[in-house]
C-alpha cells in the first residue's frame, strides 16, 4: 500500500511538472517561470490538501517530490529543444492524466489519515484541480475548472467509483486502478465530445 501509493503520487507529480512546463512552454515564460509554473501544478493541490486535513506538507516531508517536479520539468525542455513543434493537445492530455493520478492520491491519501469518505472524495477533487488552477491563474487563462466541459466533475465521478468499489471490498490498487481509469476516460470525453453540465439555458433571439 506505501509502495503503490508513493509511486502513485510521484507519477502524478511528474505528469502536472510537465504540463507546467508545456504552458510555460507556451507563454514563452523563461527558466524561473518554467520551475514557478512545473512547481505550482504539481504540488499545489497536495499542499492545500495536507493544509485542510491538518498534516504535514507532503514535499516538506519527502522531497523526492521536488526533485521529481525538477527533473520532470526538464523532460519536454530537452524534447522541445530537439522538436520545437509540440501541439497543445499533449498539454490536455497531461493535464487529464495529472487530474486522475492526484484525485486518487487525494482520496487514499484522506482515507489513510482516517477521514469519511465524503471528505475523501473533496480531497481528491481539490487535489486535482487546484494546482491547473493556480497555473492557468498566472497565465492569466480562463482556468480549465471553469472552462465548461467537465472538469471537477470528472474527480467527483472518479472518487464515487472508488467508494463504490471500496464498499464491495476491492483492493485499494485496483480501487485507485478503476477510479483513475474512470477519470481519465471521462476528461478525454470531455475533451474530444464536449461533454457539459448546462446550468443556464442559453437566451434565443
Amino acid at each position: 500500500m506505501i509502495d503503490w501509493f508513493h509511486w502513485l503520487n510521484l507519477a502524478g507529480v511528474a505528469v502536472c511538472a510537465i504540463s507546467g512546463t508545456l504552458m510555460a512552454y507556451q507563454k514563452r515564460m523563461d527558466g524561473f517561470g518554467v520551475i514557478v509554473l512545473a512547481s505550482v501544478t504539481a504540488i499545489g493541490g497536495g499542499t492545500l490538501r495536507d493544509v485542510m486535513l491538518d498534516l504535514p506538507v507532503f514535499w516538506v516531508a519527502d522531497t523526492d517530490y521536488l526533485y521529481t517536479t525538477m527533473i520532470a520539468a526538464f523532460i519536454p525542455v530537452i524534447w522541445l529543444r530537439i522538436s520545437p513543434r509540440f501541439p497543445f493537445h499533449y498539454l490536455l492530455i497531461a493535464d487529464a492524466f495529472g487530474l486522475a493520478l492526484f484525485n486518487v492520491v487525494g482520496i487514499e491519501k484522506t482515507l489513510a489519515n482516517d477521514g469519511g469518505m465524503a471528505v475523501a472524495i473533496a480531497m481528491g477533487t481539490i487535489t486535482g484541480v487546484f494546482g491547473g488552477l493556480l497555473r492557468d491563474v498566472i497565465c492569466r487563462e480562463v482556468p480549465l475548472v471553469l472552462n465548461g466541459e467537465l472538469y471537477a466533475m470528472t474527480c467527483i465521478v472518479g472518487g464515487f467509483v472508488y467508494a463504490v468499489c471500496h464498499y464491495f471490498g476491492l483492493a485499494t490498487q485496483w480501487c485507485g486502478i478503476i477510479s483513475l481509469s474512470v477519470t481519465v476516460l471521462m476528461r478525454l470525453g470531455a475533451m474530444r465530445w464536449h461533454w457539459q453540465l448546462p446550468v443556464f439555458r442559453s437566451e434565443t433571439t
